[in-house]
């Protein structure tokens, strides 16, 4: 877990540093929501077998600084999300993963009505409550937690002074080595999209 509050702490400090600098006009944009981890389709071999990860949707949450009206630092956050393995075909393990990320997006026209982002950041996935099914029921399977680099684009749509609507896509590198009862068995190749929809709030 140190690596996921150093994420949280550096994210804390970023903000603090920033708003030091800016506190006289802070906006803020608290967004909720719901988003889908989509695995690529080749997950590479795991113990000699073709392994394929499935998806799964969670609630969201997310909130970004601006400090300008085009720049914003923000924190995505959200329910852990869980995930099915599987080695030619046959589930043989699941787990569960929290997917922190921190980045920074560019709002192309942070008046307009419809207004295009794209960003870029760094996200920490923690994989736990990892166990083995079927054919690997009653071992001990675990997978390193990941360091990657995330990107992100989407639409803000206003829909009040207030409120907004945004749709977006990230791309994170996401891979962790596997482990059957201490023994490395190859190495996880997740590098999701992760897709969804969130109401906003500014204040």
């Amino acid at each position: 877990m140190k690596p996921l509050l150093s994420v949280l702490i550096a994210a804390a400090l970023a903000v603090g540093a920033v708003s030091n600098v800016r506190a006289a006009d802070d906006t803020w944009v608290l967004r909720f929501g719901a988003h889908v981890v989509n695995p690529k389709s080749d997950n590479g071999q795991l113990a000699g077998m073709k392994a394929s990860i499935t998806s799964d949707t969670k609630p969201t949450v997310s909130v970004e600084y601006l400090l300008t009206p085009s720049w914003g630092l923000e924190l995505l956050a959200a329910v852990p999300f869980k995930h099915d393995v599987r080695l030619d075909g046959v589930t043989a393990a699941s787990t569960k993963q929290l997917p922190p990320t921190l980045g920074v997006n560019y709002h192309f026209m942070p008046d307009a009505t419809v207004s295009p982002f794209i960003g870029a950041g760094i996200n920490y996935t923690y994989f736990f409550s990892t166990k083995g099914q079927g054919p690997l029921q009653g071992t001990h399977v675990k997978i390193d937690n990941s360091w990657g680099a995330a990107a992100h684009a989407g639409i803000d749509v206003q829909l009040s002074p207030k409120w907004l609507l945004t749709a977006d896509l990230r791309w994170i590198s996401l891979s962790g080595d596997a482990h059957v009862n201490g023994v490395n068995v190859g190495t996880a190749k997740v590098d999701p999209l992760v897709y969804g929809l969130s109401f906003g709030y500014r204040f």
